[in-house]
């Protein structure tokens, strides 16, 4: 999945981008409100997590005019504050969860599975196609009985297909869902993971089609 990080302590910034690049997600990192508007604009994110003071203005200002613009994507926020009123403050003006800082790393990521796990549902956790079943948060695809666990990117690579069946996707889209924008990567790479996915689909009524020129779908034979 992929995460929005508006946090300007850089060393704690790259610590979080690593602790959850472990765990399969790609981390955009935003210092200030600026850039995370910046990168909002342009792309699409799963979970947020939001620092309340940034060099650039107020976080909960933020979080309140993500709210109005009727942008449902889950926030956690991290905060220094522990006072009950600060905390009640975010979560009324939408926050889903919030951290007080220092914080364990693995108390984060608990967090942000429970707050996927809110959105998603649980009913929802599995999704189904033919004969595979991808679950996202077990990091497994099921193929007719077979089941394989999955690498970080290649997880991220079925979410964007299981995400709309029968639709082409473009390289340079996938890039933009697998990488985050300080890799450097070619599009390339994305033929690398294709193909490791495919092994995994081999047996099955599903496979992943390249269409020539344009990009590559997951249809069923």
């Amino acid at each position: 999945m992929r995460f929005l990080l508006i946090e300007d302590n850089e060393k704690l910034a790259a610590a979080i981008v690593e602790r959850l690049g472990l765990d399969g997600h790609v981390v955009d990192h935003a210092p200030d409100l600026e850039t995370a508007a910046d990168c909002l604009a342009g792309t699409g994110y799963e979970l947020i997590l939001l620092d309340i003071m940034l060099p650039d203005g107020d976080g909960r200002n933020f979080l309140e005019w993500h709210r109005t613009c009727d942008n449902d994507t889950p926030v956690i926020v991290l905060t220094a504050r522990s006072e009950v009123s600060d905390r009640v403050r975010m979560l009324d003006l939408g926050a889903d969860d919030y951290i007080t800082k220092p914080f364990d790393f693995s108390e984060l990521e608990a967090r942000c599975r429970a707050v996927l796990r809110r959105r998603q549902g649980a009913a929802r956790n599995q999704k189904t196609y033919e004969d595979v079943v991808f679950d996202p948060l077990a990091g497994t695809v099921a193929v007719a009985g077979s089941v394989f666990e999955l690498r970080n990117r290649e997880l991220r690579l079925l979410e964007v297909f299981f995400s709309a069946p029968d639709m082409i996707f473009s390289k340079s889209h996938l890039v933009d869902r697998l990488f985050s924008y300080d890799e450097e990567v070619s599009e390339n790479a994305i033929e690398v993971y294709v193909g490791r996915v495919r092994k995994k689909l081999q047996g099955g009524r599903v496979r992943i089609e390249t269409v020539r020129g344009v990009g590559y779908r997951m249809t069923a034979t």
